[in-house]
């Protein structure tokens, strides 16, 4: 999916760094790139908002898009990847919306992410007045139309009104109603309240940091909105409560190679961040009475785990309709019907067949032959049509 989007992102970049330096009221310097001194500065604002918000998380649910350092760190370096996160997760949706509406979204990575996947129409909602501004910023030097809206979550405020094609929630819900389980319950029912105004076929998309605490706190979301009879897009193939949550270790969230822009990568070093792939927890959920996709004929896994190559052998762990397993081959078995299992990505799903029930999971052999039904970051084609009955179809006279 990268090589789609990276094109984009690259001309976010002296948009960016522009409307930064702007905002700051000094500085000057190349239009792609931040000197030696700026990224520096970033660097710290970025070290501050990771401690705050992925490791003692103090900052998560705090206005601090409201203080003008940790707005800028954040514009440089998490807008981009935010960004490519969301480029990432719009390619799975079944139809390409029109109109969109973008909650918590601060200055906009995800609202301006679906203008240049084909949205018409998007509305950047958000508690943060600068971020708004810095939105408003980013459209005019764009040349892109963006609506903004007030809204805060944490006083019960309604989504704005309208009905729409697309809702994205950016790195929103974990920062809402607390950190343990008892932010589940207002979390999904935020979700229904959101889904409420999705047109039919349209969807909302979550996308979450990918760390155990917030990915786990996702899952248990995403089981009180399938108990509440909603289905899930993607990434979940699996209708009952969700396999990841039975050991307290594991946990669920996608990987992406993707075209780190250099700003990007100098401004992780500076604050001794790795940043090399795009990691993110996502939930593409249908509004009320739509069912899940049509189960295709095949039998089908979402790969789940980065590879646990051992000696001789490929092993996954794939998630699929009928629930969380173990994928194993020995290299020995490797056929031109099965290569493609030893070169897999994680978010790949793919179709099996001829497997053998082996410990925690099912052993493939010389027997099995392995494809790919949609590559990562791309949606399950649907089903095909049932085959018409003998006879049928036929024209008269044929």
């Amino acid at each position: 999916m990268s090589g789609a989007y990276g094109k984009d992102l690259e001309r976010w970049i002296p948009r960016l760094i522009a409307v930064w330096r702007e905002a700051r009221k000094r500085g000057d310097g190349p239009e792609t790139r931040l000197t030696p001194q700026e990224v520096k500065e970033v660097g710290a604002g970025v070290k501050q908002l990771s401690l705050g918000l992925t490791r003692d998380r103090k900052l998560a649910g705090a206005r601090y898009m409201d203080d003008p350092k940790l707005l800028g760190a954040y514009l440089l370096f998490y807008w981009p990847v935010s960004y490519a996160q969301a480029r990432e997760a719009l390619g799975e949706l079944p139809n390409r919306p029109r109109t969109v509406l973008d909650l918590g979204s601060g200055p906009g990575p995800m609202a301006f992410a679906a203008l240049d996947a084909g949205a018409a129409e998007v509305t950047a909602a958000d508690r943060s007045k600068p971020a708004l501004t810095l939105a408003r910023e980013l459209a005019a030097e764009a040349g892109e139309a963006l609506a903004t809206r007030e809204w805060d979550p944490t006083r019960k405020a309604a989504p704005p009104e309208g009905k729409y094609d697309l809702i994205t929630m950016g790195h929103v819900l974990n920062e809402l109603y607390g950190s343990g389980d008892e932010a589940v319950k207002p979390r999904a029912a935020l979700l229904e309240q959101a889904l409420a105004q999705v047109k039919p076929g349209g969807s909302l998309l979550v996308l979450e940091p990918a760390l155990r605490e917030t990915s786990r706190l996702l899952l248990k979301v995403r089981d009180e909105m399938v108990e509440k009879g909603y289905a899930i897009r993607a990434p979940c193939m699996y209708r009952g409560a969700c396999p990841a949550l039975v050991k307290e270790s594991d946990w669920c969230h996608a990987e992406r190679d993707w075209p780190m822009p250099k700003v990007v990568e100098e401004i992780a070093r500076a604050a001794g961040l790795h940043k090399e792939s795009l990691k993110m927890s996502y939930l593409m959920l249908a509004p009320k009475g739509e069912g899940w996709p049509e189960p295709r004929p095949e039998r089908l896994f979402r790969i789940v785990s980065e590879s646990l190559e051992g000696k001789g052998r490929q092993r996954f762990i794939g998630c699929g309709p009928e629930g969380r397993m173990g994928l194993a081959m020995q290299e020995k078995h490797r056929t031109e019907k099965n290569e493609r299992f030893f070169k897999l990505h994680r978010g790949d799903v793919i179709s099996v067949t001829n497997t053998e029930a082996k410990g925690d999971g099912l052993a493939l052999d010389d027997t099995s032959e392995v494809k790919v039904v949609a590559y990562a970051g791309k949606g399950v084609p649907p089903a095909p049509p049932p085959p018409l009955p003998s006879g049928e179809g036929k024209g008269e006279g044929s």
